[in-house]
């Protein structure tokens, strides 16, 4: 399993936690109006959970910056290096 597919996962049990469901597929290209429930207020609490997983916090420019789910993959591989 890749660093990727690990975060991958990882993220996948967040957003079925956070979300409520997992009638959803997560991959990279996955963006906020693939997924029910993923609005602006779940965005805000997927991105708390997220820092307090990987102990960080993301610089308002990693945020703006967040498109897809492979954007957020990559900025916690960023933090982690």
């Amino acid at each position: 399993m890749t660093n990727d597919e690990k975060i991958l996962a990882e993220l996948k049990e967040i957003f079925i936690e956070t979300l409520g469901h997992d009638n959803f597929e997560l991959d990279g290209n996955t963006t906020a109006n693939d997924v029910d429930g993923w609005d602006s207020v779940t965005h805000m609490m997927l991105i708390n959970e997220v820092e307090k997983k990987y102990d960080m916090k993301f610089s308002l420019m990693d945020l703006m910056s967040l498109e897809k789910v492979a954007d957020l993959v990559k900025a916690i591989e960023n933090r982690q290096a």
